[in-house]
């Protein structure tokens, strides 16, 4: 008699897992998009940050490579130049 009772259990357990996966990818991507909208990033700005918060990096830790790619961005939407390019990827950078 108990033996009839674990292969049922053991399904329900089987099925339940792939739920439980898409529910907290779907928690991720909820708690990414909430903040990338607090944070009003657009365009690269915004695919970087969302590409790092959904592989479970953080916001506040970005790579210097992403964290260069972010500010190099603005720099050159800002048609920033010059002296003033490099006080502001200085700045930027350090963020």
């Amino acid at each position: 008699m108990k033996k009839r009772h674990v292969p049922i259990w053991l399904l329900c357990c089987c099925l339940a897992a792939p739920a439980i996966a898409v529910t907290a990818q779907q928690e991720r991507m909820k708690t990414c998009n909430s903040e990338a909208t607090a944070k009003t990033l657009k365009g690269d700005e915004r695919k970087t940050f969302m590409s790092t918060c959904l592989k479970g990096g953080t916001a506040a830790a970005p790579t210097q490579q992403e964290k260069m790619k972010t500010c190099n961005a603005k720099a050159s939407g800002d048609s920033l130049k010059g002296d003033a390019r490099q006080r502001f990827m200085s700045t930027c950078l350090k963020k």
